[in-house]
């Protein structure tokens, strides 16, 4: 929940957040009502995907930061499941 906490302090200063949550805690940013927030099917301790997996971690990134362009609080999902890297 921390994590929303600064999402928002941050967000109040003017300056658009976006958090990666795994599916585990994926309801926490509509409870924190945080901004924007991306939920990835991965498992905790993994938001933006397995070590090694540069390409999975790199399209998790680019579909957080393609949130920042949304001009009302959103929650998206991410939409692969985790794989090995």
């Amino acid at each position: 929940m921390s994590v929303g906490h600064v999402q928002r302090a941050v967000e109040s200063i003017g300056l658009p957040t976006v958090g990666v949550y795994v599916a585990s805690f994926g309801h926490i940013p509509e409870l924190m009502g945080v901004a924007r927030a991306l939920v990835t099917r991965h498992p905790m301790g993994r938001p933006l995907g397995a070590p090694g997996d540069s390409d999975r971690q790199l399209a998790v990134v680019r579909a957080a930061l393609a949130l920042l362009e949304a001009d009302s609080p959103t929650i998206a999902e991410f939409p692969h499941d985790y794989r090995a890297g």
